[in-house]
């Protein structure tokens, strides 16, 4: 059926709301009155007794066009709607419980713009008890017209209903139905309601070693009874606890007695919250939790109480096979002398090293020097100093006498946990392994998980049981559940014993796992379900509520009331964490300015003010305290000469410090990552932090929303750092998970020409990088001396690091991105692309890194695809170490060694490949592959192990150039030591040191 106006009559409209949205048109420019006129209630007396449930409320619809999305139709503002994609559609809005309705308003923009259209649509609602939907008002005619009705259609509803769906048959005005603004007009049915009152604790003022109960007084304020349910306590933000709460009457109340145990002395909030899992239906279930108006202030127990502060190690980097000595800072944080000598011990790396320390007087550190070395081994690891070691002293508290931290040797991150693999563990479950050829992309657990493999618990009563190797209060779980039917994700808990004894759920998602589709294209997968999936796993985190030794037990088990069909556990990491630091003096807090932690608002507002008072010099430094912290929009700085339809100005001279990246997060629920009141860039997000110049930020951690890479309207999953990020800029300890892109250092040069900044000497070090859609840190437009250094990345969705020397820069002949470090990283299970790729440039380094599992590309890969500027000079590879790496892509066509250099369309010369173990590759060792330019590389004391579907070295049929060999082992390869393809003009110079060193011609293979 033909439209009635033309398709950019429409859009013209759409903007010119937007424009009036954001205050840049006067609203007199689309009809105020009309507008005005349009957004009065309708119904008489009767509606004025009820209210619009549907403002604001989840909001879902069965297709969409461009960035006309679902919740564009319950945002309060006509100027923006939702276009479904074709015919029939649906729109559903979730009142959240039964409200008995009087009557639906269906709103479009009522400027003239939009002309006359008639819609064909059936209303139908959904009992809060019941699975399907029922017909309220049968299908029938609306014609909206913007003279005669202002847009705005009402149709009584008489019904009982807790979602309420739209069905739309036709449109004469667009190929799908459209919705400006829905109201659903009614009052809240009889249904419970669910509040915490009051709160208090016993003792009132408790010490450490007293044992304290806080005291959750549960109140329905609804107009029917309550079923049973849970209370829980957190501190902090973590649930120290959980009581069961009695069935309660309409305006029944009971308080409830909830154990949180002994707690460390300090200051902590507390907040409760009733029917944690939604388990009653009521009539607001957004008012269950109340944070009590004081803090709870535990005092520190009368007597010595030994604690470790900190190990430091010299040399703090050493080489494999240096000796390394240790100091311990140990503090008696108690009130009387410690009294006796102790023992202070620093295990590391199966040695352990006892000192003799005299008794430290209350208040005091004493600075151990810890008698004899350790022999560092490659690789790295954990040390563990431990104060009182024999338990000599009888201490107030016994649970805070260790301290580990991890020391970086040779290759790889320093990271503070310990990784645990499932498939190394004790376990009851079904374990799953990997396919010879690693397949990926068809719903392939095994591919997708570290190692290769992983376990899958089906039933309950199933687990897996990791015992520990070092002390921890925290876990990671990289898991997989099923997504939703239609998509979406899920959310079920899993059981946490230790040594035995339940200690708490935790709660696993598949909302940000699970894309769909057989194609390869970055930007084309789908939330939609189909038979092949990919991008499987995702991980959940938690604090626990003490610290447990080395040999403690962690089983995580399926137990009766944990729902998903299936869980499959991959790994956990293990981890001491540090509890908050304390705030600088010369820092302000975001709290002075209006953020409030854990209350679900958004903070963006008052955490821009910071910001923006500290680049003004009006502050020192910006502190995030520990707290959960909404933002979403992103941090910048305001374009007072508004350049261009979005704002892509940075902050400079900007310092935003944390009490660590466990503490001080930032989190966004907008999804997906569009740009909020056109502040920034949709592909760039509503999230995060926008760097130009001299920019230091530290221990926090930024957690987005995404769920996908180039969705509909381009619902990417957003940046976490994004800018210029000019000179002096360093980040560190910074934890960013769910975006599109982690970390994109620059911007073309025609973006704003006068704020041309690439960066130059940019330092990255203590980052983690998890469960990204593309790339983890990438260095593009002119990045010149900058550094990513001990950080570790998992799950990234492009290359995890890369060199992007990309020509959208000022000088081609000059803004050559060159000399950039990476070095000693850990890189783990990029689901899509390299571990590590550099594109064009000079002096760029890859050093000291670990790389594993990459499901479909190189572990490393060189390469002038993507149209970057030369390769010239030198390039290193050096000292890496890659496990199972390689993979098969493009339809499974393209089959990628562990390092592979690509001459697409230009030259690489000058490639140094040296002291590096390629070890389990699914293809070839190193690739040279067919591409129209040459290679030059000199490769030497490599050892090449187990190409499993490949050879040692192999040179493609259409590669050109030079390999030199120096000391290269190759054992134990499918296809041969050293393969060159027939037509190959690839010359390899030397030889392996196997016994009999294969060189050989191979046909093709794709």
């Amino acid at each position: 059926m033909k439209r009635k106006q033309p398709r950019r009559r429409l859009i013209i409209g759409a903007v010119i709301a937007g424009l009036i949205t954001v205050g840049l048109l006067p609203v007199s420019a689309a009809g105020s009155a009309a507008a005005q006129a349009a957004e009065r209630p309708s119904g008489g007396a009767r509606a004025a007794a009820a209210a619009d449930l549907a403002r604001g409320k989840p909001i879902e619809a069965s297709s969409t066009v461009f960035n006309f999305v679902a919740r564009n139709a319950n945002d309060g503002n006509t100027g923006t709607y939702w276009e479904a994609g074709g015919h029939p559609s649906t729109l559903t809005v979730k009142l959240g419980a039964n409200a008995d309705i009087t009557s639906v308003v269906i709103k479009l923009n009522p400027d003239p713009i939009w002309g006359t259209r008639t819609q064909n649509l059936q209303v139908l609602g959904r009992d809060q008890a019941a699975t399907g939907f029922t017909s309220l008002v049968a299908r029938a005619n609306h014609v909206f017209n913007p003279a005669s009705n202002q847009n705005t259609v009402t149709i009584p509803v008489t019904g009982r209903v807790a979602d309420l769906q739209l069905q739309f048959f036709s449109n004469t005005g667009a190929p799908g139905g459209q919705v400006g603004e829905l109201q659903v007009i009614g009052t809240p049915a009889p249904n419970p309601d669910l509040t915490v009152s009051a709160l208090s604790w016993t003792p009132a003022s408790p010490v450490e070693s007293d044992t304290t109960t806080v005291n959750a007084t549960v109140r329905n304020t609804g107009t029917a009874g309550a079923g049973a349910t849970t209370v829980n306590v957190s501190l902090g933000g973590v649930v120290a606890g959980s009581a069961p709460v009695p069935a309660l009457g309409a305006g029944a109340s009971a308080t409830v007695p909830v154990d949180i145990g002994k707690r460390a002395a300090g200051t902590y909030r507390v907040t409760a919250l009733v029917d944690p899992t939604d388990t009653i239906i009521e009539q607001d279930n957004d008012n269950n939790s109340l944070t009590a108006p004081s803090d709870l202030v535990v005092g520190q127990s009368p007597g010595p109480d030994l604690q470790v502060l900190g190990v430091e190690s010299s040399p703090a980097n050493p080489a494999v096979g240096a000796p390394v000595s240790f100091t311990v800072a140990v503090k008696n944080r108690g009130t009387t002398t410690s009294g006796a000598t102790t023992v202070t011990r620093v295990a590391v790396g199966g040695t352990t090293l006892n000192t003799n320390t005299p008794a430290i007087a209350a208040g005091a550190t004493t600075n151990v020097n810890v008698s004899g070395t350790w022999t560092a081994t490659n690789g790295g690891a954990t040390i563990v100093a431990t104060a009182d070691a024999t338990n000599v002293v009888t201490e107030t508290n016994e649970t805070n006498n260790t301290f580990s931290r991890s020391i970086v040797v040779g290759r790889g991150a320093a990271v503070p946990y310990v990784e645990y693999e499932a498939e190394a563990a004790r376990y009851q479950g079904t374990l799953l392994e990997t396919d010879p050829l690693r397949t990926f992309g068809h719903t392939n657990f095994a591919t997708e998980s570290s190692g290769r493999k992983s376990v899958r618990l089906n039933s309950t009563g199933q687990f897996v049981e990791f015992t520990s190797t070092n002390p921890s209060n925290s876990i990671v779980v990289r898991n997989s559940i099923p997504d939703a039917p239609n998509g979406g994700g899920t959310e079920a808990t899993i059981s946490l014993y230790v040594n035995d004894t339940f200690v708490r759920k935790l709660t696993l998602s598949s909302k940000h796992s699970w894309l769909y589709g057989d194609t390869d294209g970055p930007e084309a997968l789908t939330n939609t379900p189909q038979a092949d999936a990919r991008r499987l796993f995702d991980e959940s985190h938690a604090l626990l509520p003490t610290t447990y030794p080395v040999g403690t037990k962690f089983r995580l088990q399926r137990d009766a009331a944990d729902s998903a069909a299936f869980y499959i556990i991959d790994l956990i990491d293990l981890e001491q964490v540090a509890p908050p630091s304390a705030k600088p003096a010369e820092c302000t807090s975001i709290t002075e300015y209006g953020a409030v932690p854990d209350d679900g608002i958004d903070d963006t507002a008052a955490i821009q003010r910071a910001v923006t008072a500290d680049q003004e010099g009006a502050i020192a430094c910006v502190w995030i305290p520990a707290g959960q912290w909404r933002q979403e929009k992103k941090i910048l700085t305001d374009d007072p000469l508004d350049r261009g339809q979005y704002n892509q100005v940075g902050i400079s001279d900007v310092t935003i410090r944390g009490a660590g990246m466990w503490h001080s997060q930032l989190y966004t629920l907008t999804e997906p990552h569009q740009a909020v009141g056109s502040i920034n860039h949709p592909h760039e997000g509503n999230f995060g932090f926008d760097i130009d110049d001299n920019t230091q930020i530290s221990d926090i951690a930024i957690f987005g929303s995404g769920t996908i890479r180039g969705g509909p309207g381009g619902a990417e999953g957003g940046v976490g750092l994004n800018g210029r990020f000019g000179k002096d800029t360093k980040i560190s300890n910074v934890w960013i998970e769910h975006a599109n892109v982690g970390v994109w250092v620059g911007r073309d040069y025609d973006n704003i020409p006068d704020l041309w900044g690439p960066a130059d000497g940019l330092q990255f070090s203590g980052m983690r990088i998890r469960n990204t859609y593309a790339d983890g840190i990438n260095f593009t437009n002119g990045t010149s001396n900058s550094r990513v250094f001990n950080s570790s990345f998992r799950t990234t969705g492009d290359d995890s690091l890369a060199v992007w020397a990309n020509r959208y820069v000022k000088n081609q002949s000059t803004d050559i991105a060159h000399d950039n470090q990476f070095i000693n990283n850990t890189i783990q299970l990029p689901w899509r692309a390299n571990g590590v790729a550099v594109y064009g440039g000079y002096g760029n380094k890859i050093e000291n890194n670990l790389i594993y599992d990459t499901a479909n590309y190189p572990g490393i890969m060189l390469a002038t695809d993507h149209d970057p500027l030369p390769f010239s000079g030198q390039t290193l590879i050096a000292n890496n170490a890659l496990h199972r790496t390689g993979g098969a892509f493009w339809n499974e066509d393209q089959e990628f060694g562990a390092i592979t250099l690509f001459a697409q369309s230009r030259d690489i010369p000058g490639v140094t490949i040296r002291d590096t173990d390629i070890l389990d590759s699914t293809y070839d060792g190193i690739q040279f592959k067919t591409g129209g330019g040459a290679l030059g590389v000199t490769v030497s004391n490599v050892k090449i192990d187990k190409s499993n579907n490949g050879a040692g070295i192999l040179a493609m049929s259409g590669a050109r150039g030079n390999a030199a060999l120096t000391n290269v082992t190759i054992t134990n390869s499918a296809d041969g030591n050293i393969v060159t393809q027939p037509g190959s003009q690839f010359v390899i110079t030397g030889g392996t040191t196997s016994a009999k060193a294969q060189k050989r011609t191979l046909a093709n293979r794709w």
